[in-house]
């Protein structure tokens, strides 16, 4: 990639596919932007690129072993990264480019030892919801999914009428399903194009179609 084209993606700023990072000393915390490009849409970090666009440069080879880590040590399934490495106004910029996984979803470790599966949303890392986690987990699975319509699918299909944006506690109230059947509900759902499922307010509301 030349050096203009990395000026061009530094123009484009943050967004859902990409992330500036001005150093990298935590494997851990990076382990979080790994997750969520892996669990979305892939992704890239610039490291050694300031909030504001400007270059800081950093020490390639220390960049790339902690991205490395936190990629395969941090996360699991592990996750394979591709660097890209610049030279840009006398400062070295690493591209650490994120690929989709097929295993999804991919989890890091968390500052308090737990194991947490992120996803993207616009510039954000946001913890995934139990739905995520279902529609993930159907999707890895052989068989093909049936949308059964019994009385519980009808009760949370209704709740989900002319309410606007429900989170999942409220969708459980309001439908008077169990929770862990409500969630499985709501990832057929999504996953059918039936509803939908949209961050607002640090949370994820669901709106039936």
């Amino acid at each position: 990639m030349a050096a203009t084209s990395l000026q061009q993606l530094i123009a484009e700023g943050e967004h859902q596919c990409q992330d500036f990072k001005y150093k990298v000393t935590d494997a851990v915390k990076l382990a979080k932007s790994v997750s969520a490009f892996a669990n979305t849409d892939g992704g890239r970090l610039l490291i050694g690129v300031r909030d504001d666009g400007h270059l800081s440069g950093v020490r390639s080879e220390e960049e790339i072993f902690m991205m490395r880590k936190a990629g395969e040590e941090c996360c699991r399934p592990a996750v394979s990264i591709d660097f890209t490495t610049f030279r840009e106004e006398g400062r070295t910029i690493v591209m650490a480019e994120v690929p989709v996984s097929l295993r999804k979803p991919v989890r890091a470790i968390c500052d308090d030892g737990k194991w947490r599966a992120f996803i993207r949303v616009a510039d954000e890392n946001i913890v995934a919801s139990p739905v995520h986690l279902r529609i993930w987990l159907a999707e890895r699975s052989p068989r093909g999914t049936l949308l059964s319509v019994d009385a519980q699918e009808r009760a949370v299909m209704q709740a989900l009428e002319g309410a606007g944006g429900m989170t999942l506690r409220q969708v459980v109230r309001r439908s008077g399903v169990a929770r862990h059947q409500v969630v499985n509900i709501l990832a057929h759902l999504v996953r059918f194009g039936l509803a939908t499922c949209q961050l607002s307010g640090g949370e994820f509301l669901f709106e039936g179609r």
